[in-house]
């Protein structure tokens, strides 16, 4: 498959003009639709990604369906600890779950550096998923953020008020740089693997940074982001990076400063105040709130409206939704909504104005 920065969410990503404002969603690939349920079968989604070609049929549905500009690889931001033997599995209905927490130096240990034959499978499905795609859908990568895995490994599944998580970082600052530069290293190579093997973007996600104070996020969790950042642009200059969270409005100058091509945002901060904060150049991904797709159409498109409104034609803009596609949303409101942003910015000689 040749590459081109033609292609839309890429050229959106290097801020060039292009046929239409790029569109893809958070968790495309999910519950929500049919075929997934039908070929995704049961038990934990860590089987799922570890058969390749289910992995990449999973990634290609919403492609199909939905006509989107990008595909984001099936998998899941624990796999990296999962696969160096920590000890975590995702629990359905739950989400990432712990036995055995990640509380002092000795657990340490478990959590030993990633290799590329840990992740042998995942490799394998990103050289399925480059024969099958076209090329002006280009394969996202993707990677757990620092914070965001050390708090599932540490807390030993999701949590509310991260109080473990919080009292390792200020009680034991040794050891949670420790975790956190051992954790920007799996991070650093699993997007650089999928990445070598012909993903052309990735997204960092730090879900659940919106929990700390500013003051902690940039003493504590900022350096390993950056770093993250930082490596892979010195080793894929040509692969735009994604930065994104929830409930990160106070951390948004901090995410951007950790270095990403791209500033995702969720849907409590609008594109144009974003800009206003960080730049009116900077390149944005967002972010319509998941909830009004399921609401139905006329919310749904009065808010994406309100969105293309606000970005006033600048080319930087890659349309997404604020968090991920919830799992009873209706498949034909996200073909809706793909179909309304490329009708509304639509220029069929490249200039266009999204």
């Amino acid at each position: 498959m040749s590459g081109s920065l033609r292609a839309p969410f890429l050229a959106a990503a290097n801020r060039e003009r292009s046929h239409h404002t790029p569109v893809w969603f958070m968790r495309q690939a999910g519950r929500s639709l049919p075929e997934y349920r039908a070929a995704r079968g049961e038990g934990s989604i860590l089987h799922a990604i570890k058969r390749p070609e289910l992995a990449a049929e999973l990634t290609l549905q919403p492609v199909r369906r939905y006509g989107v500009d990008a595909a984001v690889l099936y998998s899941d931001i624990v796999v990296p600890a999962h696969a160096v033997g920590f000890g975590i599995d995702v629990a359905p209905g739950t989400g990432p779950v712990a036995p055995d927490p990640l509380r002092t130096a000795a657990d340490l240990a478990r959590l030993r550096p990633l290799e590329l034959d840990d992740i042998a499978y995942v490799i394998d499905t990103c050289r399925l998923l480059v024969n099958e795609l076209p090329a002006e859908v280009p394969l996202l990568a993707f990677a757990g953020a620092p914070f965001t895995v050390a708090s599932y490994l540490i807390e030993g599944r999701p949590s509310r008020d991260y109080v473990n998580t919080k009292s390792l970082m200020h009680n034991n600052e040794p050891l949670w740089h420790s975790v956190l530069d051992r954790l920007a290293d799996h991070a650093i190579t699993f997007i650089s693997a999928q990445l070598t093997t012909g993903a052309r973007a990735f997204q960092l996600f730090d879900s659940w940074a919106g929990a700390l104070s500013r003051a902690d996020y940039d003493h504590f969790v900022l350096p390993h982001s950056r770093k993250v950042f930082t490596t892979l642009a010195e080793r894929h200059p040509d692969a735009p990076g994604i930065h994104f969270g929830i409930g990160c409005g106070h951390l948004l100058e901090s995410m951007y400063a950790a270095g990403p091509r791209v500033m995702g945002l969720d849907w409590r901060t609008p594109i144009d105040e974003a800009r206003q904060r960080l730049g009116a150049d900077t390149v944005v991904q967002g972010n319509l709130d998941p909830a009004l797709v399921f609401a139905g159409s006329a919310p749904m498109l009065e808010s994406a409206a309100d969105i293309l409104s606000r970005n006033a034609g600048n080319p930087g803009h890659i349309f997404n939704l604020g968090h991920g596609v919830m799992p009873t949303t209706d498949p034909g409101l996200l073909a809706q909504l793909v179909a309304y942003v490329h009708e509304h910015t639509s220029n069929p000689h490249g200039a266009g104005n999204g």
